[in-house]
C-alpha cells in the first residue's frame, strides 16, 4: 500500500537506480546498513576513545540507538496526531536511515578531529562532519581503484540528513554548521532548483530550515546523547553525586533547572542509573508533536508542510543534560587531553601527507592505499582535489587505524613489512 505522505518528487533519486520488492526508503537504509563507512562507526570516539572499556558508546551503537529512537518517534506520531494514519504517515524506514548515517562523516578522535581537518582544509573548501556525510552518501561510498561513486539516494534522503544547506563560501569564519561549496548541486536537486527565499539567508536562518524527517532525527540524536552520554559519565566516574552538587551550586541554576538536577542526584544515589535515564527515553519521544507551517517548500512535498514541536520543559531537561556533560566530561582535563592527543596525530599525519603530495617534489610514491594513490595520480594537477582525497582518507579512519598508521610512519620500533595496511 503507498505512503500518501510522499509523491514522485520525494522518491526521486540523484540518478536512476534498479528498484526491487523494496521501497524506495527501505533501499536507502539497507545501503547504508551494508556498507564500509556505517561499519566504521563501531571504532570511532563518541565521548570516550572507542575500544578503552566495553561497556559505554561508540558512534555505532550512538547510531543504532538514535535510529531506534527515530523509529518510535514516528510510531508514537503517527498514534497521536490525526493528520497521519496508516495510509499517510512520516516513514520510519526514511528516518532510521537518516539516523543510521548521521555520523558517517565524522573523523577519528570526535570533535578534535573534525576541527584540525577543517584547519587543514581552509584553502581547500573546509572540513564538516555532516559536509562529509553528505559527500559521502552522493561521491564516495562506493571506492575502487578506477572508479569513486555514491549511492545515488532519494530526495528525501538526502535531504534528511542536511543539517546545514549554508554552503562554506556563504560564511565570513566558517569553523563549523555547512556543506562544501560543490555540493550546491545537491542542494539544487534537494530543492528542485527553486531559490531560498529572503528570509533565509546563510547561517543559521538558512540551517533552521530542515525537513520534518531531518528533525526527528535531530532530536533522536539530542535525545540519545543527552540521556546516555550521561550514563556512560556517571558508570565511568566522570559525573558523580559530589561533583553534581557542586556544579549546581555554582551556577545560579532556575527552580526548574535545580528540579532536573535533584533528579540526577536522585538517580546516582539510588544507583538504578541505566533503568532510570532508559524510562526518560520515552519521555522525550512523547514530548514530540506536529505543527503545520507554511513555506516556499510546503505545497511541494509534505516533508516541508509540518515541523516538529518539541515540549518546552522537556527540552530544558535535555539542556541541563547537554551542560553536565560537557562541564563535568567534555571540558575535563581527562578529556581534553585525550583531545590534544588525537588532534596532534591527525595534524602530524595531514602535514605529512600533503607535504608529500602537494610539496615542491614528493619524497615518496606509495604512502597511501592503492586505489587512493590511482585517484590522486588520476588528478596530480589539481591540489584542490588531492586536497579533498588525502581529507577523506584521514577522516574515513578509525580512531585505531589512525593511531596504528601514526606509528608505523612515525615510531621507528613499530611496524613489519607483513603488516596489514
Amino acid at each position: 500500500m503507498k505512503n500518501s505522505f510522499y509523491n514522485d518528487f520525494d522518491i526521486q533519486s540523484i540518478k536512476e537506480r534498479n528498484t526491487d520488492y523494496r521501497t524506495p526508503f527501505q533501499i536507502d537504509r539497507d545501503r547504508i546498513i551494508h556498507s564500509f563507512a556505517f561499519r566504521r562507526l563501531q571504532a570511532k570516539t563518541q565521548v570516550f576513545f572507542s575500544g578503552e572499556y566495553d561497556f559505554y558508546r561508540t558512534r555505532l551503537t550512538h547510531s543504532i540507538e538514535v535510529a531506534q529512537i527515530g523509529r518510535s518517534i514516528c510510531n508514537y506520531l503517527k498514534s497521536q496526531n490525526d493528520i497521519l494514519n496508516e495510509h499517510c504517515y512520516i516513514d520510519p524506514d526514511l528516518v532510521e536511515a537518516a539516523c543510521l548515517s548521521h555520523d558517517l562523516g565524522h573523523p577519528p578522535f570526535g570533535h578534535a578531529g573534525e576541527k584540525i581537518l577543517n584547519d587543514f582544509m581552509k584553502d581547500y573548501g573546509g572540513f564538516e562532519g555532516n559536509g562529509q556525510t553528505l559527500r559521502i552518501l552522493t561521491e564516495t561510498i562506493y571506492s575502487k581503484p578506477d572508479m569513486r561513486k555514491g549511492m545515488s539516494p532519494t530526495r528525501a534522503f538526502i535531504d534528511s540528513i542536511l543539517k546545514y544547506k549554508t554552503l562554506y563560501s556563504q560564511l565570513e569564519n566558517p569553523e563549523n554548521h555547512f556543506i562544501y561549496d560543490d555540493q550546491a548541486h545537491i542542494l539544487d536537486f534537494v530543492f528542485n532548483n527553486e531559490k531560498f527565499p529572503q528570509e533565509l539567508q546563510p547561517g543559521k536562518p538558512l540551517n533552521s530550515f530542515k525537513s520534518i524527517e531531518c528533525q526527528i532525527m535531530d532530536w533522536a540524536d539530542d535525545t540519545s546523547y543527552s540521556l546516555n552520554d550521561m550514563v556512560d559519565s556517571i558508570k565511568t566516574g566522570f559525573i558523580t553525586f559530589e561533583k553534581v552538587e557542586k556544579w549546581a551550586l555554582d551556577r545560579g541554576l532556575n527552580q526548574e533547572e535545580v528540579d532536573v538536577v535533584d533528579n540526577v542526584l536522585e538517580i546516582i544515589r539510588t544507583g538504578n542509573v541505566e533503568s532510570r535515564f532508559g524510562v526518560k527515553i520515552g519521555d522525550f519521544i512523547k514530548a514530540c508533536q506536529l505543527k503545520e507551517r507554511s513555506n516556499f517548500m510546503s505545497e511541494k512535498t509534505n516533508r516541508y508542510r509540518y515541523e516538529l514541536v518539541i515540549d518546552p520543559q522537556v527540552k530544558q531537561v535535555c539542556n541541563v543534560y547537554k551542560k553536565l556533560s560537557k562541564e563535568l566530561v567534555f571540558d575535563s582535563p581527562q578529556l581534553k587531553q585525550l583531545e590534544f592527543k588525537g588532534h596532534y596525530m591527525i595534524k602530524r599525519l595531514m602535514n605529512t601527507f600533503l607535504e608529500n603530495y602537494l610539496g615542491e617534489k614528493n619524497f615518496l610514491d606509495s604512502l597511501l592505499p592503492k586505489e587512493l594513490e590511482y585517484s590522486i595520480s588520476q588528478n596530480k594537477n589539481n591540489k584542490t582535489v588531492i586536497a579533498r582525497l588525502l581529507c577523506d582518507y584521514v577522516a574515513g579512519m578509525t580512531d585505531r587505524y589512525a593511531i596504528r598508521i601514526y606509528k608505523r610512519l612515525f615510531h621507528p620500533d613499530f611496524g613489519s613489512i607483513i603488516d596489514l595496511i
